[in-house]
């Protein structure tokens, strides 16, 4: 391969995801999947999990008592939605285990109507010390609102299958 050639395209599992020798560190994916988050996904999620915060839920008192006017979407949707839309690009069949999420942050509101794009970037990685067979990424996920307003990040701690085998 020449200088300025593109990278070849790495060999992905049947299902789609990425393998752990795949993942550059650097590397920034922009997602193809994009969703617009409806009023039934924001009342559905915030009932399942329980949350009556009326922020999420009643219209009136949006509109009558917060500076929004508007119901937010639930933000463990928000962070939800975000990793599910990056599966499809770098996990379906590769990932053994989500190892933790930190520094998540919400810099913005989502509202319904809003459709949100994703990138996700390859922040670290290294084999697993206690795992053969299995590596670790760190991936920071940003969510994007429609005009390009960050509405979600995280850092997300993937133990990802390996390729080759590496029994130790």
């Amino acid at each position: 391969m020449a200088d300025g050639d593109p990278a070849p395209e790495p060999r992905r599992h049947p299902r789609g995801g990425l393998y752990y020798e795949d993942f550059v560190v650097g590397a920034v994916i922009a997602h193809r999947l994009t969703r617009t988050v409806t009023q039934c996904d924001n009342i559905l999620f915030s009932n399942m999990t329980l949350n009556p915060q009326p922020l999420h839920i009643d219209a009136h008192f949006c509109a009558t008592e917060t500076e929004w006017g508007r119901p937010l979407v639930n933000s463990l949707f928000t962070l939800g939605l975000m990793i599910g839309i990056s599966v499809n690009d770098l996990t379906l069949g590769t990932l053994v285990a989500n190892l933790g999420m930190t520094e998540v942050r919400f810099p913005a509101p989502l509202f319904e109507g809003d459709t949100i794009h994703v990138t996700s970037e390859v922040a670290s990685k290294r084999l697993s010390r206690s795992r053969a067979g299995n590596g670790i990424v760190e991936l920071v996920h940003r969510a994007y609102q429609q005009d390009g307003r960050l509405i979600a990040e995280c850092r997300r701690q993937c133990l990802m299958l390996c390729r080759e085998d590496r029994s130790r």
